[in-house]
């Protein structure tokens, strides 16, 4: 980086990286909020994400679920070394149906280390069910 550019934090990073993401794109998952170890997505409801009828494919909740766990694993005010992360491990337990509605997932760091955060996400519908709950494990680089 030149001397004019300042170096972005982990935070920024993935605030800009999400809107551009190609798989969150097709899904239609984007940021609504961002907080140290917090964050909070959303998938829009559209036909091509059902599994059948108007049912939520568990899949489209699964990579709302991980994307969730990774922006809030990246919500943190340092600058990297490398922009570089993944996912370890994800466990997605799935609690009802969601039908034709729009997603909304938290998550939050529950233990930060210096390079694997634990994450708890969970995924409600607009009013407030729960829909999925998922723990992941993620690694930045």
């Amino acid at each position: 980086m030149g001397e004019t550019e300042a170096a972005q934090t982990r935070k920024q990073l993935v605030e800009a990286f999400i809107p551009h993401s190609p798989h969150a794109a097709a899904l239609g998952i984007s940021i609504e909020s961002l907080d140290d170890d917090r964050a909070v997505l959303v998938m829009p409801f559209k036909p091509e994400l059902a599994t059948m009828g108007d049912v939520v494919h568990g899949g489209a909740i699964s990579t709302l679920i991980d994307t969730a766990a990774t922006v809030a694993a990246w919500a943190v005010d340092e600058v990297p070394e490398s922009p570089a992360g993944a996912t370890v491990s994800l466990s997605i337990s799935f609690t009802a149906a969601a039908r034709a509605v729009d997603l909304r997932a938290e998550a939050e760091v529950v233990r930060r280390g210096r390079q694997l955060s634990n994450i708890e996400v969970r995924a409600t519908d607009p009013d407030g069910k729960l829909v999925a709950h998922g723990i992941a494990t993620y690694k930045l680089g």
